[in-house]
């Protein structure tokens, strides 16, 4: 299929490499030159505009917040400006609030335009493999043409709906639960180390073969342990997606206190300097609380 992609992070990079790698051929644009002509040398060909990225089967947004979504979908010369009723399918793979996603899905309705919402589950490695999960809320005949798209990048494509923002709000609880258990492992490892009597290691294989024995789960424990905690998915893009949910639930009146509590970690963890570390990094913040080396 002709696809265009705009938005080459860490994660949409490697996004286009896994469609490139599956034959489909893909248009892409970055607000930042540098990263979309990084793209060349994978077989991507490189828009100068928005609109350029906008004339094939299906354009992709993968932006990093509700701000830059706005800026590149409706501003000026933006994808709403550039794409043709009843033909190119908008594909809004962002992780943004669902009051942005319903007001998108407005606006491209009201100039009959196609669109559908489809975020994704996983990190930038398992973006790499083409194995992430899609989250997909759609028109059902939009999603089944989009299904080689979803082949090339997922292991799993789950259809949530037919209302667009329904794959949004299953995306933010997803990463709530993920920020609870490193707020939990946090903890618990403290308590381990603290006490003195465990090997931390033998408490991470514990963790690994049972409690934590999930593809999502594993990483973070082994991450733990080995003190590794470059960039995979920084603070500030999980602090973010904290206060997503958080303005998603308070639209609803659904009390969070624990994502509460874990956004207001996060601002600690930037305070404290974690702010280009991984958000496993909230590890650190529950050990200096406990008076460990964090």
């Amino acid at each position: 299929m002709d696809i265009g992609f705009i938005g080459l992070g860490s994660m949409g990079s490697a996004m286009v490499r896994s469609l490139l790698r599956a034959g489909h051929s893909v248009v892409v644009y970055n607000r930042s030159a540098n990263k979309a002509e990084a793209m060349r040398e994978f077989g991507a060909t490189v828009a100068r505009e928005v609109c350029d990225a906008c004339r094939g089967d299906a354009v992709i947004t993968m932006l990093s917040d509700d701000t830059a979504v706005e800026q590149i979908v409706c501003g000026d010369h933006g994808v709403l400006g550039c794409v043709a009723p009843n033909k190119t399918v908008h594909i809004s793979m962002s992780t943004i609030s669902p009051a942005l996603v319903r007001r998108l899905a407005e606006r491209h309705a009201e100039l009959n335009q196609n669109f559908f919402s489809a975020p994704v589950l996983g990190r930038p490695d398992v973006a790499e493999q083409g194995k992430l999960f899609a989250l997909v809320a759609g028109d059902q005949d939009l999603i089944d043409w989009m299904k080689p798209v979803f082949d090339a990048l997922a292991q799993k494509t789950f259809v949530i709906g037919d209302q667009p923002p329904a794959a949004n709000v299953v995306k933010l609880s997803c990463n709530a639960m993920i920020g609870s258990m490193l707020e939990t492992l946090g903890e618990v490892f403290a308590l381990v180390v603290k006490s003195g009597l465990v090997d931390p290691k033998a408490f991470v294989d514990v963790l690994l073969s049972t409690i934590l024995a999930t593809p999502t789960y594993r990483p973070y424990a082994q991450h733990l342990l080995d003190h590794e905690l470059k960039p995979g998915f920084r603070i500030p893009l999980a602090l973010k997606d904290m206060e997503l949910a958080l303005g998603a639930a308070k639209e609803i009146n659904v009390p969070m206190p624990i994502i509460s509590l874990i956004r207001d970690h996060l601002i600690e963890a930037i305070a404290i300097g974690y702010g280009e570390l991984d958000w496993s990094a909230l590890s650190l913040v529950a050990q200096r609380e406990a008076g460990l080396p964090g």
